[in-house]
């Protein structure tokens, strides 16, 4: 039996960047060629990708975690490391993404129409790109920063004209083969029609699609019977078609009150208020029906909608209701305003952004935000003094040591930049002309008694000019901040 899926909660995981190389060349009569490590490469991301193929949100339903592939580490001789590829997921035309909070992320509608999930991570630079003049054979590479890990909520609302609502056996699914080359399953018992049926109505000079919902019944927008499930199907629909049993058995219903009674689960799902609505009165091949049907179209005909006699096994009134229910469908698309070409949007960094922002938490933990401290942190290798050191270097230039004097921190007061805590060690002169020592040291982070004070340091950073966020120092190579 094949089944239908249409809201999954998935579990996404970009790949993490590859780490950089950290290599000194060595061949002969070049003892100390210089470094050489090569760059990681770029993780790959996680991508969804409209397919016309795809109809049901079955595949993630039996596999709900992905992992896209990580990058591959550089090597020595500057080799960089191989990209991680990117895992493309396929969805069906009319897919929302949403958070696990409701917030919707992507709505996509159309062949082709894309959206990036969850981004991989940057492979780590390589010791041979981040020689400078003064640091000319780092003892360190950068590592690779973490793919995002992204958990949201698919959940697939058809694309379709005209929506086709009423009580379970009312004759929808008969209707939607008898006008269309769809062919759902049909049989003489409830809920037979247990996921939408598309098909396409060819009328006039022109197309639409149908969709045949699964049978409402009272109190299903609260969630009874099937209905709480395959609402959201009926959002898009242009026109709104109550397709009514003139034949059914039960002696309590009738076609007003089954009109009645539908309509009230329409507003209480709500966003339903403007659509146009038409009145099918089905199965006029049943002597019976054509009774109640002249009783009944009078009330009905009260509420100013279309009212049409049917009947899908005779194929009465069929033709005359498609080319009714084409017309709507044109004014809807005629009232739509045109889609304006795609254009790039550019965004400057405001000129008074100084790239991170201080606070302090409830706990007196001093938090650092800001996408380039956090990504510096992610990709520093803590157990390499130098490699922390270029670190500390970095964050002054930014202006992170200057802006925790500012706010009053104290020796050993705790920062958190990232995931990562540390006690903030003003002895440490972060910027201080750095002076080359053994490989994979700082002679800095050594401990001294006789380094400046805090305050005496920032008198002297603020004597001597700073470089700015955006512009390399001059032991610091240019960094790409491209995604």
């Amino acid at each position: 039996m094949t089944s239908y899926v249409d809201r999954v909660v998935i579990h996404a995981q970009a790949g993490n960047g590859g780490h950089g190389c950290m290599s000194i060349l060595r061949e002969k009569f070049k003892p100390l060629g210089g470094p050489d490590g090569g760059n990681g490469g770029r993780g790959g991301s996680i991508r969804l990708v409209v397919d016309p193929g795809v109809h049901t949100l079955l595949d993630f339903h039996y596999r709900p975690r992905l992992k896209a592939e990580n990058g591959k580490p550089g090597s020595g001789h500057n080799k960089d490391g191989a990209d991680g590829a990117d895992l493309i997921l396929r969805v069906p035309d009319g897919t929302v993404v949403q958070t696990l909070d409701g917030e919707v992320l992507a709505d996509l509608v159309g062949a082709g129409t894309t959206y990036e999930l969850a981004r991989g991570g940057r492979g780590g630079r390589g010791n041979a790109a981040l020689a400078s003049p003064r640091r000319k054979a780092p003892g360190f590479a950068e590592l690779g920063e973490p793919g995002e890990v992204v958990d949201a909520v698919l959940e697939l609302k058809s694309v379709a004209d005209v929506g086709l609502v009423g009580f379970p056996s009312a004759g929808k699914s008969s209707l939607i083969a008898a006008v269309s080359a769809a062919r759902p399953k049909i049989a003489d018992y409830p809920f037979t029609t247990l996921v939408p049926n598309l098909g396409v109505v060819r009328a006039d000079s022109g197309d639409f699609v149908i969709a045949d919902v699964p049978g409402l019944i009272p109190g299903a927008a609260t969630g009874k019977g099937l209905g709480l499930e395959f609402l959201r199907h009926i959002e898009r629909c242009a026109v709104l078609v109550h397709v009514v049993d003139c034949a059914a058995l039960e002696t309590e219903r009738d076609p007003v009150s089954d009109v009645d009674a539908i309509e009230a689960e329409l507003a209480a799902y709500g966003g339903l208020e403007d659509r146009p609505r038409v009145i099918v009165l089905n199965k006029m091949d049943v002597p019976d029906a054509r009774e109640l049907a002249d009783i009944a179209e009078p009330d009905l005909a009260r509420r100013g909608w279309p009212i049409f006699r049917v009947s899908a096994v005779t194929r009465e009134g069929l033709r005359e209701l498609t080319f009714a229910l084409y017309r709507l469908v044109s004014e809807h698309r005629a009232a739509q305003p045109e889609a304006e070409p795609t254009r790039i949007v550019l965004r400057p960094q405001p000129i008074d952004d100084v790239g991170f922002r201080l606070e302090r938490a409830p706990d007196g933990t001093f938090v650092v935000h800001g996408s380039r401290p956090e990504r510096w942190v992610r990709q520093t290798n803590f157990d390499n003094d130098e490699a922390v050191g270029y670190l500390a270097d970095r964050l002054a230039r930014l202006g992170v040591e200057e802006a925790l004097a500012k706010a009053g921190a104290e020796p050993g007061a705790l920062v958190r930049i990232a995931d990562y805590e540390f006690e903030w060690r003003p002895a440490v002169y972060a910027g201080a002309a750095y002076t080359p020592g053994s490989r994979g040291t700082d002679y800095r982070l050594e401990e001294a008694p006789t380094r400046a004070t805090a305050a005496q340091r920032l008198a002297a950073r603020k004597a001597r000019r700073q470089p700015s966020a955006d512009e390399p120092a001059e032991d610091e190579p240019a960094e790409d901040d491209t995604a």
